[in-house]
């Protein structure tokens, strides 16, 4: 038999698909399963939205090939939404539309690091990041997080791991898994640093739309006239608009840069889907109150979620998530994800998933449910500690 990849190989399997199959032999005994897995927004769509995505997809231009870089009026939108939202402009020439947030990384890797290059990717980390760093040859380099910090990144950790070999430091905020927010001045120390050391910051914001008003704006980067030197960021659709299956994300980089990634884009999408982008363009302007109001509704379930649980389980919460940490006596994550899932109901994801040093921790994507089955943790999570 001809040989895999070594990369794919040592690539882990996907997260959230083996978390599921321990609930395959779930047997209903504590109700209806309860799927706190997937960071999916657990309520519809606009319907203006929604209608204007399937008149879109039944239009002929949306059958055919579009812009590499993604739909003009889709460009000038984002662009339009950064000034809003961080009070300084980007031009719509310094925007790519990818098909999500997941091929944005991945085809930004493409630009700034090779085989055996590394980056600073803060623990616990995002899987999907650490896996498409894994099969591209190049290394998640832990910058270790502590609960008792907030888990927020320290800059001056980081400077001391940075080597020949480092090509950016990765920043995830508000963050996946743990739903902590780097503030302002942590943000501008980290841009500082890879200024300073000749490389990359690149800021995934994917959960930018649900920062509360006193955190906004988050920082203050794009109103430095040279954060194209050093500055990439990251944004998905997926939340924001609960369109993940439509999957739009973007990146945002000096003019540079988009010339070089858009090599990555030719070439790993041609072009985003053509009717999300449309519908996403009206929807950007059309929908800033709605957006608005989602942001109460998260607030509202993290507010249920922190009621339900005891102050003793959670380690940080926010955005969409909640981060456990398993009390004296219980298990370790892996068992005792698969424990609740099997036999209670409850589906999450283990702390291993998201990088070394956490066998006691759980994450739970509170927003997946409404305030009333989040009540139901205490007695799904009870029997896991004496």
């Amino acid at each position: 038999m001809p040989r895999f990849s070594p990369t794919i190989l040592g690539t882990a399997e996907p997260a959230i698909p083996a978390a599921r199959a321990w609930a395959a032999r779930y047997r209903g005994q504590h109700g209806p399963a309860l799927d706190l897995t997937q960071a999916a927004p657990g309520y519809p769509p606009h319907p203006e939205l929604l209608a204007r995505l399937a008149e879109a997809a039944g239009s002929r231009a949306a059958a055919a090939y579009g812009p590499i870089a993604g739909d003009p009026a889709l460009r000038e939108a984002l662009a339009e939404d950064i000034a809003v939202f961080y009070g300084a402009g980007v031009a719509a020439t310094q925007v790519t539309i990818t098909a999500g947030c997941n091929l944005a990384f991945a085809m930004a890797m493409k630009v700034v690091a090779s085989p055996g290059d590394n980056l600073l990717v803060p623990t616990p980390w995002y899987f999907n990041h650490q896996m498409a760093l894994r099969m591209s040859g190049m290394e998640a380099r832990p910058l270790p997080c502590r609960a008792e910090d907030r888990f927020v990144p320290d800059p001056e950790l980081a400077a001391t791991l940075i080597d020949a070999r480092t090509r950016a430091i990765l920043l995830v905020t508000p963050n996946n898994p743990t739903g902590a927010v780097c503030p302002p001045g942590v943000i501008h120390a980290f841009a500082e640093l890879a200024r300073r050391r000749g490389i990359w910051l690149i800021l995934d914001e994917t959960y930018r739309d649900f920062l509360t008003e006193a955190e906004c704006p988050p920082h203050a980067l794009f109103q430095d006239h040279g954060w194209p030197d050093v500055l990439v960021h990251l944004y998905s659709f997926s939340k924001a608009y609960c369109i993940p299956g439509h999957r739009l994300g973007a990146i945002v980089a000096g003019e540079e840069f988009q010339r070089q990634v858009g090599k990555a884009v030719d070439t790993l999408q041609i072009c985003p889907a053509r009717a999300g982008q449309q519908a996403a363009a009206w929807a950007i302007p059309a929908l800033r109150d709605w957006r608005a109001g989602n942001r109460a509704v998260m607030a509202a379930r993290a507010a249920a979620c922190r009621a339900a649980l005891n102050e003793g389980w959670t380690d940080a919460m926010g955005s969409y998530f909640a981060y456990l940490r398993l009390p004296d006596g219980a298990p370790d994550a892996m068992a005792a994800a698969e424990f609740l899932a099997a036999e209670k109901g409850l589906l999450c994801l283990p702390g291993p998933f998201f990088g070394p040093g956490q066998e006691r921790h759980l994450r739970l994507a509170f927003a997946n449910a409404e305030a009333e089955r989040l009540a139901e943790l205490p007695a799904r999570l009870a029997g896991l500690a004496p």
